[in-house]
């Protein structure tokens, strides 16, 4: 198992991924109330983490999960098309991906959150808190 949680990250996604740390979205500020501090089920997030040439919303090296919040930025072919390539890559690094909508995070938390611990490692018969 690769223990770089970086992936062969440049500094060129570092510098991007502070700039995105200082402003991210309502949506992915609202998930990471939830996710940080190793609030759900004990697993530790990173947010705006550098992974290989990419900035995953959201990164739990222990499940090697990436959670990636999308907005209408995301609508356009041309992004869909890119996302599609970037999960690709990932995966090929061994890396589940899981993509939510901006509104799914807004209107439907709790649901967000009973998926994401269905994809961590362990036994996950009850709710997250």
């Amino acid at each position: 198992m690769d223990t770089d949680m970086f992936y062969g990250a440049t500094p060129s996604p570092f510098a991007f991924a502070k700039e995105l740390r200082d402003s991210m979205t309502p949506a992915e500020q609202a998930l990471w109330v939830s996710l940080r501090m190793n609030k759900l089920n004990g697993f530790r997030f990173k947010a705006q983490h550098p992974i290989h040439t990419f900035v995953a919303d959201f990164y739990c090296h222990a499940a090697r999960l990436v959670i990636e919040i999308d907005g209408c930025i995301h609508d356009p072919i041309e992004q869909q098309i890119y996302n599609s390539n970037r999960t690709y890559v990932l995966q090929e690094l061994g890396l589940q991906v899981i993509r939510f909508r901006n509104e799914e995070v807004i209107n439907r938390l709790d649901w967000v959150l009973n998926e994401i611990t269905r994809c961590l490692p362990g036994d996950h018969g009850t709710s997250p808190p």
